[in-house]
This record gives C-alpha cells, structure tokens and sequence, in this order.
C-alpha cells in the first residue's frame, strides 16, 4: 500500500512498505529538465545534477564517496528532459545515514569553483560518448528534428561551447529558480517505518524554504518531414515515428499494447519481419515515449545503406497495417507480456521508488498494480485497431537517417 503525506513545507512524500526487502531506496525529485532550459543554458540541470557531488559543507567530495561505499550503498543521479532524480539505495539498517546524506548533498551543496572546470572536461567526454556511438546519436539527432531547436529537442546533456561558459552563479540561479517546494516530492520504497523517514524528512528537506518557479509549459509541436545526416559509418541508423500519446492519455495502455505488438519483443512484427524473415538488421525496436504534454511513438533500426529505404518503407507499412491486422491472438500475447513485465519490474525497490514518484508527478495518484492489470485486461481489440487508425492516418511521419546515405538512397520515401 502506498501513503502520502506532506512535509512541514508542504512537499509531497510517497511511501510504500515492503516489509519482505532487506534494503530501501529513497529519492528526491525535481521536476525539472533539459526542456525548461533556455538555449543559451542548455545542459546545466545535469550540469547541477553531477555538482550536487562535489561536497558539502560538512563532507568533501571524496568523503561523500567513502561513507556512501562504506554503507555498501548506492548513491546516484540522473537528468532528463522533465525531471531530475537524486537517490540513494541500501541496507535497510542505514536508512537514518541514507537520508541523512541524501539530503545533506541536496540541500548544502557548495559547488566549487575548482570541480565547476574539471566537471566541464568531465561531460565533454560524456557528451563524445554520444556522438561516438551511432546509435545513441542517432536519437538526438531524431529528438531535435521532431522537437525543434528549443524544449524537447534539447539534449540532456546540452552542447560542449554551452557548457563551457557556465559559471556558479548560472548553477545557483537554476537551483533557486526551480529547487524549490512546489517542485519536489520525495519517495521511499522497501523495508522501513514510514513516521521515522518522514522525520528524517522533516529534519532537513523540510527546512527547504525558497520560492522556485512553478510556471507550465506550451505543449510542443510535432515537426514532420525526412531529415537525413550524412555521416561515413559502416551502418546506417534510422529512427522514425509519429506523435504519440502524453503520459496521462486514457488511452496510455492500448499504446503500449500496440507498441508490444509492433516492435517491443522477440516476437513483435518488426523484429520477425525486418530481422529474421528479411535479415535486414541486426537491430530494430519500436518504443513510445511520453512526457506531461506530448508524446512520440517511433521504431530505431541499423542496417545496410542498401537497405535503407525498404526498412523504413516495410516499417511504415506494418505501422499503416496495425488498424486492420492487429489478430486477437497478438494482443494477448502483448497482454501477457505487458503484465510480466510490469510484475517483475516491481521487484526492485528502486523501480518500485521510481513507479510511485512519477505516478505522483504525472498522474496525480497511484494505480496498484492490480489496477494497472484490471485496466490493461480490459482493453479491447477495437480500443487497439482505433488506437492505430488514430494514430497512423491521422499523423505524419517524421524520418531521421544517420550514416553513409545520401537524399537519393531513400527517394520515394513519403513523411
């Protein structure tokens, strides 16, 4: 069962008990991301995110490394276009030092000078990372012809001539602009008593007392269109897709029904027809992506340049097809699968942290797996193949290709 409750200043807490865990993860969410940024300061929330690291003023970087290993403890962070995330995982019987570190390196981080530089160096080879490996690039690339240059389109990690002009005070002002209250929940999964976290809570997030931003946001507009990058690599990398569904849409769980069926699998169409049928690629997997007011539903796949554009057009006709195709037995294969999934991904009491964070934050409320289950049964065969018709023929396509082609390799194909 899950509770909710609010700090003494209001931030919500989610908690959920599982007595039969040995360890417990807890997070701070922020809600805010790549796409709040402005271009000229793109990158800097997980620019914050890696100084949050670098000390406090109690305990020095390396002494924050120390005591998180010698708890046997992980403690991390991640960035991403809506939210970013400051966890710790561990033995249940350190959940007093968890919070007390966790919530040490939140709130009196002091970003130092000297590491603001090495941080730099540091995420310009993570940013090199990306572009070194296609197949990550490829989906930036996608990201920012779908989305645009502003928002959305922005990479998490923003651009090296950027990041190198931040300064610490560009670092406080994103803390105090948007580290704020009506931003943040906290959350905490696994084996702990709830009064006693949430007074650890209260003992330091709770003293958290600055305004922050709480403005919303336009939803974006979904850019259409063939886009192709060239590139000397020995395989070509396509990511295409349409608009999708945004994270609260009634409709969120027919769409990863027919999102199973399509490419999430062994057994999905794409991965029998383009792979093992054809042998047209190694790699190919379709995958929908939601965030508060939009959404893309969209297929990746590396292949020969030969076969560029029969991947692509084969792609487009199973996505087209789905409406009128879609047999029953697809869709309880794709119940089936969803449900496993779903079950063992519940098992972590990081994903079960995860689980109950974002449903607060994108939903309002929390749907037990058992309702989760109740609401995937229900769909129907028709919810699916309206799903699809909606969907497919009511929205053009948007194609991205990376790698050695040229406009001419995939003449004939229509966005």
């Amino acid at each position: 069962m899950v509770k909710k409750v609010l700090l003494d200043n209001n931030i919500p807490v989610l908690l959920e008990t599982v007595k039969e865990a040995r360890s417990l993860c807890a997070g701070i969410w922020v809600k805010v991301g790549a796409r709040h940024e402005t271009p000229d300061k793109n990158g800097i929330s997980h620019f914050l995110e890696h100084m949050f690291f670098k000390g406090t003023g109690t305990r020095t970087a390396e002494g924050i490394a120390m005591e998180t290993d010698s708890l046997g403890a992980e403690l991390n962070a991640l960035t991403s276009s809506e939210y970013t995330l400051f966890y710790i995982k561990v033995l249940d019987e350190y959940i007093a030092k968890a919070a007390e570190l966790l919530t040490d390196i939140f709130l009196n981080s002091t970003f130092p000078e000297t590491d603001i530089e090495k941080e730099k160096s540091i995420i310009n080879e993570e940013i090199k990372m990306v572009e070194d490996t296609p197949s990550d690039c490829v989906h930036e690339i996608f990201s920012k012809n779908v989305w645009g240059e502003d928002g959305l389109g922005q990479p998490v990690l923003g651009r090296s001539d950027i990041i190198g002009t931040f300064t610490r005070n560009d670092l406080a002002e994103h803390r105090e602009k948007y580290y704020g209250p009506k931003n943040i929940i906290a959350a905490c999964s696994g084996n702990f008593r709830e009064e006693e976290f949430v007074g650890y809570l209260n003992e330091g997030l709770a003293k958290l007392r600055r305004e922050g931003d709480g403005r919303t946001w336009a939803p974006p507009a979904f850019r259409d269109g063939v886009n192709v990058t060239p590139k000397d690599l020995s395989e070509t990398h396509i990511c295409l897709g349409i608009k999708g569904l945004p994270y609260g849409s009634g409709d969120r769980y027919a769409m990863h029904l027919l999102n199973t069926i399509l490419g999430s699998g062994f057994s999905s169409r794409l991965f029998q027809n383009i792979r093992e049928k054809r042998g047209l690629a190694y790699s190919i997997y379709s995958y929908h992506v939601s965030y508060s007011d939009a959404g893309i539903w969209a297929v990746y796949a590396g292949t020969d340049r030969k076969n560029t554009g029969e991947v692509i057009d084969i792609t487009m006709d199973e996505m087209r097809n789905l409406s009128v195709t879609v047999s029953p037995d697809e869709l309880q294969r794709a119940k089936a699968q969803l449900k496993g999934n779903l079950i063992l991904a519940l098992e972590s009491t990081s994903n079960k942290m995860t689980n109950i964070a974002k449903q607060e934050i994108y939903y309002g409320r929390y749907y037990s797996p058992e309702e989760v289950i109740k609401m995937v049964e229900a769909i129907t065969l028709e919810d699916v193949k309206n799903l699809a018709q909606r969907l497919v023929n009511n929205n053009p396509f948007a194609v991205t290709v990376y790698g050695p082609v040229k406009d001419g390799d995939i003449r004939g194909v229509s966005g």
